[in-house]
């Protein structure tokens, strides 16, 4: 029997800076594809045909105890892969201690900061959403997942899925 690998530590850095003992909570991305149902004749259902990555794009939202300049001087970056952010977390399985490395490294822009509420004496919290074009998942130092949304790539533990696709237009 073995108990299952759960998050201990994190901490998260933008364009390097750690966000040490101010980084609330960061919701990690939710990765999907866009799938459309196509039935053919001859066909006795429809199958879903993989059309790419989700229409709702990648998002990471993170919170933040307090006001950071870094992260406000941002907003509204030109470039689509303007803002860099790094999340690194522990996860450690109960029954071994074995821990492992998890990394999740985006490139985008905030589409929404969320400065709360203020009262005097009251906890402050900022909330940031960040709309990527660029994501990488690294387990163990194993990139497991990458996707590059702006250069046409998108790897699965190595796997180049889109390799072909970009030699049959020219890239």
């Amino acid at each position: 029997m073995a108990l299952p690998k759960k998050l201990k530590n994190m901490n998260l850095f933008n364009d390097g800076v750690s966000y040490v003992g101010q980084c609330k909570n960061v919701t990690l991305p939710k990765l999907g594809r866009k799938l459309e149902g196509w039935r053919g004749g001859g066909m006795d259902g429809p199958v879903k045909v993989d059309l790419g990555h989700s229409d709702d794009g990648i998002q990471l939202e993170w919170t933040l105890g307090g006001w950071d300049l870094t992260a406000l001087r941002q907003y509204g970056a030109v470039s689509a892969s303007g803002v860099l952010l790094r999340w690194a977390g522990a996860v450690q399985r109960d029954d071994t201690g074995e821990v492992s490395a998890v990394e999740v490294v985006v490139r985008g822009r905030h589409e929404e900061i969320d400065l709360g509420e203020s009262e005097s004496g009251e906890d402050t919290e900022h909330k940031f959403n960040t709309t990527c074009t660029y994501y990488k998942l690294t387990i163990d130092g194993n990139e497991e997942i990458e996707i590059d949304l702006l250069n046409f790539v998108f790897k699965v533990n190595g796997d180049d899925r889109l390799a072909e696709h970009r030699k049959a237009i020219g890239l």
